[in-house]
């Protein structure tokens, strides 16, 4: 499989996670960044997808993928499994947030999550002069057709995090392709952080 890491979001989790560490990516997809993080990081890593169809694609790219409903727990992993635990663009899709977030950190030493911003400039401005939900690049889908079920910005998941008791050690977030500094919950369209208990 040709070596590709055209996603920002990915290059950032690519540079968070240490050479040589354990992972765990929930929702992985077609494995892209799974398959990077083996092969240019020398990650031990495992997927879990509930798509039948990213699955043949994550074998064919010689991934070890189960199938899976992250809603569903983690209980065949004992504590402490993986070093990190990924959980990038799938918060929104779960249907019960908390008891995923707790088993990721209880499976893993470090939960990195990444999620599209809803608050950001642009879905504002579609909501207010159009009164419509907003459709952008980082909310590709119409209200009737979105996987998402969860609507949360980077302030709401910050607050989330302070009255859980959990660390954020790291933050980073990104418009258009790039990284945002200033006045992220305005101008970013992702927010991809690593927390941990206290």
């Amino acid at each position: 499989m040709p070596s590709e890491l055209n996603r920002p979001d990915h290059r950032i989790i690519m540079e968070l996670i240490p050479a040589g560490a354990s992972v765990l990516d929930l929702g992985c997809g077609t494995g892209e960044l799974l398959y990077m993080l083996i092969k240019e990081k020398g990650a031990r890593g495992q997927g879990i997808e509930i798509d039948e169809q990213a699955i043949y694609t994550c074998v064919a790219r010689g991934l070890n993928v189960i199938h899976g409903d992250i809603d569903s727990g983690l209980s065949d992993y004992p504590d402490n499994s993986f070093d990190y635990v990924i959980l990038n663009q799938s918060l929104q899709q779960v249907r019960h947030v908390e008891p995923v977030v707790e088993d990721c950190l209880r499976v893993g030493k470090k939960l990195i999550v990444g999620f599209p911003n809803f608050a950001h400039y642009s879905a504002r401005l579609r909501m207010f002069f159009r009164g419509r939900a907003p459709v952008t690049a980082s909310l590709p889908y119409q209200w009737h057709e979105t996987p998402n079920l969860h609507f949360l910005s980077i302030s709401d998941f910050l607050a989330y995090c302070r009255n859980k008791g959990f660390r954020v050690e790291r933050r980073e977030y990104l418009g258009n392709g790039r990284r945002v500094l200033k006045f992220p919950n305005i101008f970013a369209q992702i927010g991809i952080f690593v927390i941990c208990r206290r």
